[in-house]
Parts: structure tokens; sequence; C-alpha cells
């Protein structure tokens, strides 16, 4: 039986029709998926009564989808069977996301999960390289991607982002806590006019069963709000929520999509 661990977004309902079977759905509290209601919400000082429910239900493998803002833990709140957890927790949440995530999986494959990836249950989500869009990315586009790319190598070990944008071989912003739209919307009055992409990719060494970054056609909007050219992201290290919306979006506003080998 498949536990969904369902955050914000409209990636689970995704999952959840790709499916032959209901998956048993739980969800942090106050981060809710689009057009799903959860089978049950939870707190993170809960975590350990979650896991022991997951148990009796005959869970075996158990899926993380949708975005979840970083909790804080309120000490008041902790029950007996997250206790035991919480000096694990309380450390993972001092590291960037990516040794957070890790700690999370951690505790789950130890409690007798199999932890598996959301294009596990659609492999659509990964599409192959290729550009799906009429206009196609130019010379300067593709060295800007090269670029774009070898930036987040180098920041790969600090655990910074997923994302950047680059124009004319010039880095104009790099994601970071707040995410891709806060960034691209951050670019909306940049003073250099307009040009240059967007490119997204997981982080180098990232475990790829959980985290693993996710554009779809609010990206593309943003993009296009942002003055940018084009979407660029890394084949098999960046999901695709509903690709042929994506190149409908993108065509509609004149931009390239390119799905790029690493």
């Amino acid at each position: 039986m498949l536990a969904l661990i369902a955050g914000q977004g409209r990636l689970p309902a995704v999952l959840v029709d790709a499916l032959a079977d209901l998956p048993y759905i739980a969800t942090p509290e106050g981060s809710d998926p689009d057009f799903l209601v959860p089978d049950r919400r939870f707190r993170i000082e809960h975590l350990g009564t979650l896991i022991n429910e997951l148990k009796a239900l005959g869970v075996t493998e158990v899926c993380f989808a949708g975005g979840v803002a970083r909790p804080s833990i309120d000490p008041a709140q902790i029950d007996a069977a997250t206790m035991p957890l919480m000096p694990r927790m309380a450390d993972a949440l001092q590291r960037g996301d990516d040794g957070a995530l890790r700690e999370l999986l951690a505790i789950f494959e130890e409690a007798g999960f199999t932890v598996r990836p959301a294009n596990a249950y659609s492999s659509a989500l990964l599409p192959v390289a290729g550009t799906f869009t009429t206009r196609r990315p130019d010379e300067q586009h593709k060295k800007d991607a090269a670029r774009a790319a070898e930036v987040l190598a180098a920041l790969g070990p600090l655990d910074v982002g997923q994302g950047c944008v680059v124009h004319q071989g010039q880095v104009l912003a790099i994601e970071g806590r707040f995410g891709t739209d806060w960034m691209l919307a951050s670019l909306q009055h940049r003073p250099d006019g307009q040009g240059g992409l967007f490119y997204k990719a997981a982080k180098p060494g990232q475990d790829r069963r959980i985290d693993l970054p996710l554009v779809g056609v609010g990206t593309i909007a943003a993009a296009s709000k942002a003055r940018l050219d084009g979407v660029v992201v890394e084949e098999d290290g960046v999901m695709v929520l509903d690709l042929a919306a994506v190149e409908r979006a993108a065509d509609e506003l004149g931009l390239f999509f390119q799905v790029r080998r690493p």
C-alpha cells in the first residue's frame, strides 16, 4: 500500500490520477494540495505517531510530492511517539533543504518504508531532451544554458537553489529560500530590459526521490513577465507538470522551452 505525503500544488493530484489504486493521503498542516482532500493532516511534532499509523494501515511505500514550507517546532506539541526523533529533526531543520530532506527520508526508511520518487508513478513527468516550442534557443541561449548549469553545479555543495537566470553570460538572479516564483518576480522591473533564460536543474548529488524540481505553466508565465526569452530544464533532473500545456503556454507567449541533456 502506498502513502502519499502530499504538499501544495497540483503534483499530488496528478499522481493520484495516474495510480491504479488510491493511496492513503497525509498532508502537513497548512500545506493542502490542490484538488485533493487528504485522509489525514499532521503536524511535524506528531511525525512519530503518523509513522505508527501508516504501519498499522499496512503502508509499505511512501512518496513525497508537493510543496511544504519549512516548519518550526513547538515543543509543547511534541507527542510521545515523536519525542525520540526530535534531536534528529531539530538538527535537520538547521541544515539546508537537501540535508533536512535526507534526514526525513532516513527516518521513514528506518521505519521500514520504501521511499519512491514521484516520477516512479508517472513517467511523463520527466520528458526526454528536446525543444518543444516553435521558438528555438539560439547560440547565445545555448551558451547561457551551459553557463547556468556551471553556476548551479558550483553552488550545489552549498545547498542553495535549483535555478538561476542568465543573460549574455551574466547571472541575473539565483534561486534561494523564497523559490522560483519570487526570484522571477524580482526581475519584472529589471534595469537591463529583456532577454536571457531561466535554467533549472537538480542539485549535484541530490537524492532524487524527494524535492526534485518542478516546472509548469506558471513557470512559463513568470518567465514571460520577467521578460526572458525562454526556460531550459535539465533532462532527468526536473519534472514537467503537463508538458503539452507548458508547450502551448510558451508558444502563446513567444518563449522557447527546452529540456537539455546534462
